[in-house]
């Protein structure tokens, strides 16, 4: 995963509460298990209607999703999460999230940021196709602070995904391995 300190550009607003997970990617499109190729789909009934925000000029090429609260509730399903990123979503901005959604999110580096209603509600005033800098290094969005918990903030910041943590501790991995007799023996192979 990419490293995340800052992300510049456009938002969209999807001014709707209680998105879930079923709207964002619709279950027809999870038949894949790798991550590419979803973002065509994402919103897939709501897409269809002209009047949908998304579709709108302004929305386009959109990096910042400002959207309302409890974005993401609903299923487990990550494939919601890579389709946003795939659109070219950066980061998500929401007053609350679904939890497994906002996990799904730092696991592959697409930045969910809490903001109170009111900040949110300002963002969403701003309208889609403003320009905002999101900063996670200094914990801003605008003129708004946010709050990440450190731990997660730092392996956003360093890139670092389950695998990577992992590699990270690959000496300590091989000596532990190393010092026990392994559980197959040589004999019967």
């Amino acid at each position: 995963m990419k490293p995340v300190r800052r992300v510049e550009g456009r938002i969209a607003v999807l001014d709707r509460a209680d998105v879930d997970t079923d709207q964002i990617m619709p279950k027809q499109f999870i038949k894949r298990i790798d991550r590419t190729g979803y973002g065509e789909s994402i919103f897939f009934e709501w897409a269809k209607k002209p009047d949908f925000e998304l579709n709108r000029p302004e929305a386009r090429g959109a990096s910042i999703l400002v959207v309302g609260r409890n974005f993401g509730c609903g299923s487990s399903r990550e494939h919601a999460v890579w389709g946003l990123q795939d659109a070219g979503f950066e980061a998500v901005v929401a007053p609350s999230f679904g939890d497994i959604f906002r996990m799904n999110c730092l696991k592959i580096g697409l930045l969910p940021v809490v903001l109170p209603e009111e900040d949110v509600r300002a963002l969403m005033n701003l309208g889609s196709g403003a320009a905002l800098v999101v900063d996670l290094e200094e914990q801003t969005i605008g003129p708004f602070g946010f709050e990440l918990d450190p731990y997660e903030r730092q392996r956003l910041l360093e890139g670092l995904d389950d695998i990577a943590l992992t590699l990270r501790r690959e000496d300590e991995i091989a000596a532990f391995e190393a010092a026990r007799p392994s559980p197959i023996s040589t004999a019967t192979l």
